[in-house]
């Protein structure tokens, strides 16, 4: 079928095209009884705003826009990412807005994508995510001048203002949790090194470990869940091995916990695991993983209200929610005692001391 227009309509209505674009449009020229009979015909044909035309007339497009520079087959399995757009996007459907969302392969395309956006009018702002310790971005939009709400710690975001959740706090409530189970020897398996909320979970925990009597071990991946096993397995393997694995995303947390079980480990018997984001994952496996908690959909929801507001023109201030909280299931337990090896026999080695105690071979007659 044909998209209707406002001729359409004003044939329909028995008017002018002038005066549907006035009903329309909430401006004076027509009577309230002809401007009640113009969107009841409009709403009757289905009609909607074209949003090129919009833009050429108010400069407004009427969409935002949110760019991810991660694989594509990344996001399809990374929970954070999906709860994350479904809060914008329900915040967003309150008013008809669309969410206009694309990855990109590095940060430049990702920056090229915005100059390109804004200049095409496409988005009326942006949702800024994955915030590094050196960004190029920040000075870019704040140059274009372009509505933006970054999702992060408000840390050298420069002007923008943020949703944000408090990751060393998290990681606090993470550490202490194991402390009091007991371990000592623990280990992380973390996100990318230049990501900044890595940087402030890592700064965070290796403040807090030593004064809990800990040591920490931390291991970088990419997110996914190939490197999140690998890294289990050579932590797991290796000497001295952890008792405890705090994992930064939910989905490594699942496959260290399939890759400690594949290598005869019981969790939490041998070692117990922690994942971050708690997520559906986390109670899909056996044992169901203890995780830090907190409400994604909504922390996306605070973040498309706030770009809403920023994108009217108004200033605002950073929004802080609440820290993530730990739900305790089944992966996590007491640490395990472990026998030290013992001693060498006094006055030698240990060769001599296991020479002395081996049986000797019988004699023949």
């Amino acid at each position: 079928m044909k998209r209707p227009t406002m001729a359409d309509i004003a044939r329909r209505a028995g008017v002018t095209k002038a005066a549907v674009s006035f009903a329309l449009n909430g401006r004076p020229g027509v009577s309230e009884p002809t401007r009640r009979r113009i969107l009841a015909i409009a709403d009757e044909l289905g009609w909607q705003p074209n949003s090129a035309a919009r833009a050429l007339s108010d400069g407004r497009a009427g969409a935002f826009g949110l760019v991810v520079d991660r694989p594509a087959r990344m996001l399809g399995l990374e929970p954070f990412f999906m709860q994350l757009i479904s809060g914008i996007q329900a915040e967003l459907s309150i008013d008809g807005t669309p969410l206009l969302f694309t990855v990109a392969e590095d940060q430049q395309a990702e920056i090229e994508t915005y100059r390109s956006w804004w200049a095409q009018r496409r988005v009326d702002g942006v949702f800024l995510v994955d915030m590094q310790v050196a960004d190029a971005r920040v000075p870019v939009l704040e140059e274009l001048g372009m509505p933006t709400v970054v999702i992060g710690a408000p840390i050298g975001n420069g002007r923008l203002p943020a949703v944000w959740s408090d990751d060393a706090a998290a990681a606090h409530t993470a550490l202490q949790h194991l402390a009091a189970l007991g371990h000592r020897r623990v280990a992380r398996v973390c996100g990318p090194a230049h990501l900044r909320h890595t940087e402030i979970r890592s700064a965070a925990i290796e403040r807090l470990a030593p004064t809990l009597g800990m040591e920490c071990t931390t291991v970088a991946t990419d997110y996914s869940a190939d490197e999140g096993a690998a890294a289990a397995r050579s932590l797991l393997t290796g000497q001295d091995p952890p008792t405890a694995i705090l994992f930064d995303s939910d989905l490594t947390a699942v496959s260290g916990l399939t890759a400690a079980q594949a290598l005869g480990l019981r969790v939490p018997g041998d070692v117990s695991i922690v994942g971050w984001g708690d997520s559906a994952l986390c109670e899909l496996v056996h044992p169901p993983l203890t995780a830090l908690s907190r409400d994604v959909a909504a922390h996306g929801g605070h973040a498309a209200r706030l770009l809403r507001t920023v994108a009217a023109g108004t200033r605002v201030a950073h929004v802080q929610d609440a820290s993530a909280q730990l739900a305790l299931r089944g992966s996590t337990g007491p640490a395990p005692v472990r026998v030290p090896a013992a001693p060498p026999a006094a006055g030698g080695t240990a060769a001599t001391a296991a020479a002395a105690t081996a049986p000797t071979a019988p004699t023949s007659d």
